[in-house]
């Protein structure tokens, strides 16, 4: 059977990763230069609107691949293009299972906490494990970075989806 990708759909996602890339840029480092990832709160945004693997998987793609281009970490490449596809399924599995038994904006919120908790352990594992960072700063690092980031993508994500969510019902704009 064949399935194939709808252009609005497609252009939708394009604009939630183009504001995304563009919150990552600007957002203020936390420390030693390290900034919360801004994209993985319009992943799980895009994730949640359009729960199909195949734009979950070019989503996570795309979200990486421009995670790579602004991260300012050595090595940050690397555990971007790792990170964002193995969070994205986790999340993916996430609203496919919870998604009808709980009301939409609370699984928005639990789907962004649990996915950037994730996203930052995984970030760091390739970060200290593969790339070589500082031996013994993971515990530090997602203290001191990841948490704070999922908090503040929690909160962010509480604002920004009934925002979204209303624009869709206005615009009719079909999803899931």
């Amino acid at each position: 059977m064949k399935s194939r990708l709808d252009t609005r759909v497609l252009v939708l996602l394009s604009l939630i990763v183009g504001i995304g890339a563009v919150l990552h840029i600007f957002a203020p480092p936390i420390v030693n230069g390290m900034k919360p990832d801004m994209l993985l709160i319009m992943m799980f945004l895009g994730i949640i609107l359009f729960p199909k693997f195949q734009y979950v998987m070019l989503l996570s793609l795309v979200t990486g691949a421009i995670a790579a281009l602004t991260t300012g970490l050595p090595g940050g490449q690397i555990a971007n293009l790792i990170d964002k596809p193995l969070t994205a399924l986790v999340a993916f599995g996430i609203v496919l299972a919870a998604g009808k038994f709980i009301n939409r904006k609370v699984l928005a919120a639990s789907v962004t906490l649990v996915g950037t908790l994730i996203s930052g352990a995984i970030f760091l594992f390739v970060a200290v494990n593969i790339i070589g960072l500082v031996e013994g700063s993971f515990m530090i690092m997602y203290a001191t970075i990841v948490l704070p980031t999922a908090a503040f993508n929690t909160v962010a994500m509480t604002v920004i989806y009934p925002i979204v969510e209303k624009i869709s019902k206005r615009s009719r704009i079909a999803t899931a």
